[in-house]
């Protein structure tokens, strides 16, 4: 993956960047950091695309949408509830609603 993909995928996800001797990337979801990242400075470097889909809890098809504009924040923020990387909200759970008593 190229170094302007790791930018299009972190501009995307709205992530908090910080530069170093590498760019650190880092997803805040209320108030919590969920996903950390990171890419080497540099013409020519590539990023291990294994390596930051790793670091990101998604699947190599996830990942593909995520910079190829197919796949939103908002199903990325799904995916990482449905493998318990977020903690779901009580209020967000989905119960059966209680069976009449007759």
């Amino acid at each position: 993956m190229k170094a302007r993909e790791f930018d299009k995928v972190v501009a995307k996800l709205g992530m908090q960047t910080r530069d170093t001797d590498h760019r650190h990337a880092w997803l805040v979801h209320d108030g919590v950091t969920v996903a950390r990242t990171k890419r080497s400075h540099g013409q020519g470097k590539s990023v291990p695309e294994f390596a930051v889909r790793r670091q990101l809890h998604v699947n190599e098809e996830q990942f593909t949408g995520l910079y190829s504009c197919t796949f939103s924040k908002e199903e990325y923020i799904k995916v990482l509830k449905s493998k318990g990387v977020i903690e779901t909200k009580p209020d967000e759970k989905k119960t059966d609603p209680p069976k009449p008593t007759t």
